[in-house]
């Protein structure tokens, strides 16, 4: 008789609580659930085509999640929750890196989604207000999405074969940012706006404030132990390769 096999799962709960999706989505319910690594998934870990063309970690992820979700609206601080859960899941809670030639170990269990004012946010819309600070110039933004990040790059990719010395990334990003400006939401005037009329020291505050009200992990650690100095945990390549040596 053919044994069956059930992999563990774990449910996740997303820093955004679902508020930010449409009702309709499975992402609304602010859960997902995910399976435990397996050899699999370390086979994509080790793909050099998906390392080299920067898709690993989303293969890595989709290959994971078990919940019928559309990953693409995933919005970027969900995504990170997600992110630190494969890693529980892969290797465990004890994460070790390097910092200031010192080194650090931290319990990712530890690791929790950031507070965040949820009177500022309608149910099943992802928009907020914002006034900025010197122009006086009402606006409205979006906390973007995997998609709206995997536009980003393609633009960028493309605004580089014209000018490889080219490096808007930060106009780039506020331009999808950004969903009305004066109460127009009219693309071509938004990215106009941002091109030619937004002040630095706005701009400035901008990102200051979606800091503020994104919802997302926190993953500050304190390197001398006190609530003084805190510092983000470095997700780099040792993250997801704890074996690697990188």
């Amino acid at each position: 008789m053919e044994k069956s096999f059930n992999f563990p799962t774990e449910v996740v709960e997303l820093p955004s609580r679902g508020l930010l999706y449409p009702q309709d989505s499975a992402l609304a319910s602010g859960k997902v659930e995910m399976k435990y690594m397996t050899a699999k998934e370390e086979d994509i870990l080790t793909n050099q085509n998906y390392i080299q063309n920067g898709t690993v970690i989303d293969r890595l992820l989709r290959s994971l999640i078990v919940s019928k979700i559309n990953y693409d609206e995933i919005i970027v601080g969900d995504k990170n929750a997600i992110l630190v859960a494969s890693r529980i899941l892969g290797y465990g809670k004890d994460y070790t890196f390097e910092y200031r030639g010192k080194e650090y170990t931290v319990d990712l269990t530890q690791v929790e989604n950031k507070p965040f004012d949820e009177s500022l946010i309608t149910p099943g819309v992802n928009e907020f207000k914002f006034q900025l600070p010197t122009s006086q110039v009402d606006i409205t933004f979006k906390i973007l999405t995997h998609m709206d990040d995997m536009s980003i790059e393609r633009e960028l990719e493309g605004l580089k074969k014209i000018n490889k010395d080219s490096s808007p990334e930060l106009s780039t990003r506020l331009k999808y940012i950004i969903t009305s400006v004066g109460g127009d939401g009219n693309k071509s005037k938004i990215r106009e706006f941002v091109d030619n009329y937004l002040l630095a020291r706005d701009s400035r505050a901008l990102r200051e404030y979606i800091k503020q009200v994104q919802p997302d992990v926190d993953a500050t650690f304190y390197p001398d132990g006190g609530p003084v100095g805190g510092v983000n945990i470095p997700f780099g390549a040792s993250f997801l390769w704890p074996d690697s040596g990188v």
